[in-house]
C-alpha cells in the first residue's frame, strides 16, 4: 500500500502533470471504485485542478470547493499516458482526461478495494481525516504524547491512522530499524531517549525515502510505486543480511502483514513469537537465533 513517501511522489508529480489543468472527462470503468452519490462524478468534469494534499494515505485532488478523495489501498496505482488511452480491461478502474494526456488509475489485485469520493466543502473533506498527526510537522511533545495515547505494541502504534499520519506497514519497519527499537515493545514503556531515538528514526526515515523516490522519478511519471525497495534495510528481506550487522532479517506474518526486524539490533537476539505458532509448538519455538540454527541443522 502506498504509504506517505509514495503518495507524496504521486502528489509531486500530479501537481507537475495536471495541476491548473482542466479535467476535460472520466471515464468510469467499474462503478465500485466510485464510493459517493452527491456531488455526482461529472460535476468534477470542466474544472480546474488547482492543487493537492495528502489526508493520511489518501490523496485529495482540489477544485474550488470540490474535492476528489483517492485511496489507493494495496494496489492502486496512477498512470500516465497519452490522451484517451484505453482503460487497460482487466486491473483499470477509471481515466482522467486532459487535453495534454490521461491519467488512467489501476489496481493489479483480485479483489477491488481502491476508492474515490466526490466531496464538496471543507466540512465534508474533513470527514477523512482519521486524526493520526503528521510526523513532519509536529513537535517533540506533540509526538511523545501521540505514542503513549494508548498502550499498543509500537508496530501497531506506528501503523494506527488515528495517531500517526500516512505510516504503514513497510516503513514502519524501516523506522523501528532504525531506532533500533522492538516492534513488540509498548508505548508506554518507552524512556524519554527512546521515544527521542524513535521520533528522530521516524523522521529521518521518511524524510530519506521521499527524497530518494522523488530523485529517482525525476520528471517522468512514476511507474513503479511499491511497497518494497531493494535498499530498505529489512522490510521484505528475510533472511537477508541486516545490513548494519550481517544478522539474517526475521519476519512474523500475521494474515496480510508482515512484520520484518533484526533479532540483534532490535531485541537483543531473540526471535519474537507469532502468537498461533508459538502456542502451538509451545516449548519447541526458538527463542534465540542460536536455537533456530541448531534445529535447522538437526531437522
Amino acid at each position: 500500500m502506498p504509504e506517505l513517501p509514495d503518495v507524496e511522489l504521486y502528489i509531486s508529480a500530479l501537481r507537475t502533470y495536471i495541476e491548473g489543468r482542466t479535467l476535460e472527462r472520466v471515464r468510469l470503468a467499474t462503478p465500485f471504485l466510485l464510493r459517493s452519490v452527491q456531488p455526482p462524478l461529472e460535476s468534477a468534469e470542466g474544472r480546474v485542478v488547482t492543487g493537492f494534499r495528502r489526508i493520511g494515505k489518501r490523496i485529495v485532488w482540489e477544485t474550488s470547493e470540490l474535492f476528489l478523495v483517492f485511496h489507493l489501498m494495496i494496489a492502486g496505482r496512477f498512470k500516465w499516458r497519452e490522451r484517451g488511452a484505453a482503460i487497460p480491461r482487466k486491473v483499470g478502474l477509471a481515466a482522467f482526461d486532459f487535453a495534454h494526456g490521461s491519467l488512467i488509475l489501476t489496481e493489479a489485485a483480485t479483489q477491488k478495494r481502491a476508492s474515490l469520493h466526490v466531496v464538496q466543502g471543507e466540512d465534508a473533506l474533513a470527514s477523512f481525516d482519521p486524526g493520526g498527526i503528521d510526523v513532519m510537522t509536529s513537535d517533540t511533545a506533540s509526538f511523545a504524547e501521540a505514542l503513549q495515547k494508548e498502550s499498543h505494541t509500537l508496530k501497531r502504534t506506528l501503523t494506527d491512522p488515528r495517531i500517526f499520519s500516512g505510516i504503514g506497514n513497510a516503513y514502519s519497519d524501516e523506522i523501528l530499524h532504525r531506532a533500533r527499537l522492538s516492534p513488540f515493545k509498548l508505548s508506554r514503556q518507552l524512556t524519554a531517549e527512546d521515544i527521542a531515538k524513535l521520533r528522530a528514526a521516524t523522521i529521518e526515515t521518511l524524510t530519506e525515502w521521499t527524497e530518494r523516490l522523488q530523485h529517482e522519478a525525476g520528471e517522468k511519471f512514476p511507474e513503479k510505486v511499491t511497497a518494497f525497495h531493494e535498499r530498505m534495510a529489512v522490510h521484505g528481506r528475510f533472511g537477508k543480511p541486516c545490513p548494519r550487522c550481517g544478522t539474517p532479517i526475521q519476519r512474523i506474518v500475521h494474515g496480510e502483514h508482515e512484520v520484518n526486524y533484526c533479532p540483534a539490533c532490535q531485541t537483543e537476539g531473540r526471535l519474537l513469537a507469532d502468537r498461533a505458532l508459538s502456542k502451538l509448538l509451545k516449548d519447541d519455538w526458538p527463542k534465540t537465533l542460536d536455537e533456530l540454527e541448531r534445529k535447522k541443522r538437526s531437522g
